[in-house]
């Protein structure tokens, strides 16, 4: 069975960090691109970034440039996104997602391009 399972959510001061990881079971990220989509209460789920499968492009959404960081170990078959400076706008349920349509050096932020997603984990960013 093909899934992904995301850990690391919580509850966290304004200001404060979190890193959220995601292991793949029942195959290897290497031809995949992999990204983090968020939805937030009441909103539309959005991407939050993405990685190449190569490695070569990183994407962010301009709310969370120069706070967040995507990363991924091949070999561990595991994503991360590390959070810093987070604020209370951040407070969403985080996924993450897996897709080999794109070429090794594109990722994307609309959702359609990623055929497998985790179940979700919860961030509060609150004081």
């Amino acid at each position: 069975q093909l899934q992904l399972v995301e850990s690391g959510g919580g509850l966290v001061h304004p200001g404060g960090s979190l890193r959220l990881s995601c292991a793949a079971s029942g195959f290897t990220l290497d031809y995949y691109a992999i990204g983090w989509f968020r939805q937030a209460p009441g909103k539309e789920r959005e991407g939050v970034s993405c990685i190449a499968s190569s490695g070569g492009m990183t994407r962010y959404a301009d709310s969370v440039k120069g706070r967040f960081t995507i990363s991924r170990d091949n070999a561990k078959k595991t994503m991360y996104l590390q959070m810093n400076n987070l604020k209370p706008e951040d407070t969403a349920v985080y996924y993450c997602v897996a897709g080999a349509r794109l070429d090794q050096d594109s990722c994307a932020m609309t959702s359609d391009e990623y055929d497998y997603w985790g179940q979700g984990t919860r961030v509060t960013v609150s004081s």
